[in-house]
């Protein structure tokens, strides 16, 4: 690393100026400018790429002139301006001040050159230190010096900004700084947080700085709506790319799609595809496309056709700033985090890595008036044809943000660091959210016999028992389908299709879907859906890291729901995978109810791998549910520690013992939970009463014969492709289509 690029990594990871009082802000801010330029040769600063950018050198120079004709001028007494012709090169748009250097010819100024510019700020720099010295309690002073300071902290962004859009056009796409590598972030499923419409309250109040179209503060209406609590990430829309998103009109605003038809877009700026690898120009020049970041320099247009195809909506500012008025900006990822790209979201972090496109025009508040003179030109002659954008980016700086802050573009405008977080609708009055592990509980043994569903074994504890049961030499099934699912991968190798994508029912530890991954490299995307979200997490999180080639869509829920069809799923072929022979745990109907959804939510021309336990003799079935060491009856019981921690119950599993039986006329293994003494159970507010040997039923494993399985998938719109069967003990594996 040059002592360049060392000190301006060094100002960028800055976060704090020492110190108080307006003339060291000044200063920190003044200072943070330079830092920003110094890794920029004087040929770097004079780049224009585009109209809407600036060269550096021009932004170091207008937010000097700034200072000099808003402050200096009219207060400084016997201020002299550093150069007679700066106040034409370097006001931006001010009419009420003069005549200007049009924008676009920006990048001609050769001269002044980028030293004459670092002798102007510093002339600046000390006749206002000398003003503030003298009269900085003047309140007009400070309130124009204050909005200089926040003018200037907007223009080190676009220095980055533009200087990014600089570098993108040259063909050895050099780096502004080095790469920061971040801690790895796992990007949870996206959920979305509801709130309550009505009379809002939104613009800034109270103390502290903020633009004047900030104000007036104000009452709007909302009605219910529900905010996703993370960004739409790069998988996300790379998945919108496949879909055709950008080939489909339905999906666009006419002035979008005739811009995007225009101008070619295919994939946000700075995206190139090489060779089928999704790479990215940064600010730490190409780099891969980080599936799980957040998408960025995306216009308003690109925006709402994504939002449009998720089936989706842009939020409207004020819901946004009502979403984020008590949010904290310090998770955000901001300039200060020296990072300069937007990371992996976690959590409900509203502020931070990309400013995010809402749907609202960028217009004046209800009573909003512009302040007089010159300066009332700074935000309110805008107020037509824009968007506004919320939240500030990955090169803003922290105290720069606020919940009040509006920023706008031109819906077609992506060089910026812009994203977006989706929004939809929520019922005007919302229900009570259904605990359906109580209700499970209630109806279960309120019946003749008491029973609770066996997908409420897998808390984390659960799981992790499981796992251990999976080593046991009773346990035979775990052991026997690794041996069989080696050759079945093999033998698949040829058929499956590059591209594709893996959905497995009920990963758990995903030690299987590691053997199917590792001979069937065209897999691209694997779909993991499990009830348990942390065991679920956990898995998806090894995947991720062991196989960087493959995308990591996990979905928590109960797989035995009606599930929508990811979007990432179209157009892509699809193998489902559901091993473990877990389908056993249905009856006939629920097995052919499943096995219906699934073709439902893979696709009509997926293909579908089971694995399911065949019948055999009692004394190789009945250990592996009764194991010596107890593992089993201790996953059983903790269905009933589990009730205990979730609603206080009084289970004393002590008294109560764990039993594996053979239904022979139903050719399953049962496993029920046997009451050794007459005893009375509490669960909330209800009680239960058990006899002595009274059980509840807690699981089935349905033992198959290949013709008998058939049968059900037959009936439930699938055909048998092709079987692999393991002859002792009796195992297969089934394989749809």
């Amino acid at each position: 690393m040059t002592g360049q690029v060392a000190d301006a990594c060094e100002g960028v990871l800055r976060a704090t100026c020492a110190g108080d009082g307006l003339r060291n802000r000044f200063r920190c801010v003044r200072d943070e400018t330079e830092r920003l330029a110094r890794p920029l040769s004087p040929e770097d600063q004079g780049l224009q790429s585009m109209a809407d950018a600036s060269p550096a050198k021009w932004h170091r120079a207008h937010t000097t002139w700034f200072f000099e004709t808003f402050v200096l001028g009219p207060h400084a007494a016997g201020y002299q301006p550093f150069h007679a012709d700066y106040g034409f090169l370097f006001n931006s748009y001010y009419e009420a001040v003069g005549p200007r250097h049009a924008r676009p010819r920006r990048g001609l100024l050769s001269r002044p050159s980028a030293d004459d510019i670092a002798h102007y700020r510093v002339h600046v720099d000390d006749a206002l230190s000398a003003l503030l010295e003298e009269r900085g309690d003047d309140p007009e002073i400070s309130a124009l010096v204050e909005l200089g300071l926040q003018h200037e902290q907007q223009h080190q962004e676009l220095l980055l900004t533009d200087i990014l859009h600089a570098f993108a056009q040259n063909p050895l796409l050099p780096a502004y700084a080095p790469y920061r590598v971040a801690e790895a972030r796992l990007t949870d499923p996206a959920g979305f947080l509801a709130f309550d419409g009505g009379r809002i309250t939104i613009g800034h109040a109270g103390a502290g700085f903020a633009f004047d179209n900030e104000t007036p503060r104000h009452d709007v209406l909302v009605q219910p709506f529900s905010l996703m609590d993370r960004l739409v990430t790069n998988g996300e829309w790379l998945a919108f790319i496949t879909d055709g998103g950008y080939r489909d009109p339905r999906l666009w605003l006419s002035d979008g799609w005739q811009r995007a038809q225009e101008e070619a877009w295919s994939a946000p700026l700075y995206w190139h595809n090489e060779d089928g690898v999704w790479q990215a120009m940064t600010l730490a020049g190409l780099k891969p496309v980080e599936l799980a970041a957040p998408v960025v320099h995306v216009s308003y247009y690109e925006a709402d056709a994504f939002a449009r195809w998720a089936g989706k909506r842009l939020p409207s500012e004020a819901e946004w700033e009502h979403a984020a008025q008590s949010a904290s900006t310090e998770a955000g990822n901001f300039r200060e985090n020296g990072f300069l790209r937007p990371l992996a979201a976690h959590g409900d972090q509203l502020f931070g890595d990309v400013w995010e496109w809402t749907q609202s025009p960028y217009s004046p508040y209800p009573g909003y008036r512009a302040p007089e003179g010159a300066i009332g030109e700074y935000n309110g002659k805008f107020m037509i044809n824009q968007m506004v954008l919320r939240g500030g980016s990955c090169v803003t700086p922290r105290d720069h943000m606020r919940a009040s802050y509006r920023n706008f573009f031109y819906p077609h405008q992506r060089w910026q660091f812009a994203g977006l977080r989706l929004a939809e609708e929520a019922a005007r009055s919302r229900p009570a959210v259904r605990d359906e592990f109580l209700d499970d509980i209630r109806s279960g043994f309120a019946a003749a016999q008491k029973t609770l569903p066996s997908k409420y074994f897998y808390d984390a504890e659960g799981s992790r028992l499981f796992e251990e049961i999976c080593t046991l030499p009773e346990y035979y099934l775990t052991r026997t389908e690794m041996l069989l699912l080696e050759d079945v991968v093999r033998d698949l190798g040829d058929s499956v299709k590059p591209d594709a994508a893996l959905v497995e029912f009920g990963c758990g530890a995903s030690l299987k879907t590691r053997v199917v991954l590792n001979h069937l490299r065209e897999i691209a995307l694997y779909v993991p859906v499990d009830i348990c979200e942390e065991s679920l997490k956990q898995s998806a999180r090894g995947i991720r890291a062991d196989y960087p080639h493959v995308r990591v869509e996990p979905i928590a829920a109960d797989f035995m729901q009606s599930l929508p069809t990811p979007a990432s799923l179209r157009g892509r072929p699809v193998l489902g995978f559901f091993p473990g022979s877990t389908i056993g745990n249905f009856d006939d109907g629920q097995a052919e109810a499943f096995l219906r959804a699934s073709r439902s939510l893979l696709g009509p021309e997926a293909r579908l791998l089971v694995g399911i336990d065949l019948v055999k003799d009692t004394s190789v079935l009945l250990p592996a549910y009764d194991d010596a060491r107890g593992i089993t009856a201790a996953f059983n019981l903790n269905l009933l520690a589990r009730i205990n921690g979730a609603y206080g119950a009084n289970f004393d599993l002590a008294q109560f013992r764990h039993r594996a039986l053979w239904n022979a006329e139903k050719s399953r293994i049962e496993m029920h939970l046997e009451s050794l003494c007459e005893q009375h159970i509490r669960v909330r507010a209800r009680e239960y009463s058990f006899r002595a040997g009274e059980t509840i039923h807690t699981e089935n494993s349905h033992k198959y014969t290949p013709e008998g399985f058939a049968a059900i998938a037959t009936r439930a719109g699938w055909s048998l492709e092709r079987s692999w069967i393991h002859p002792s003990p009796a195992y297969g594996l089934i394989l749809l289509a």
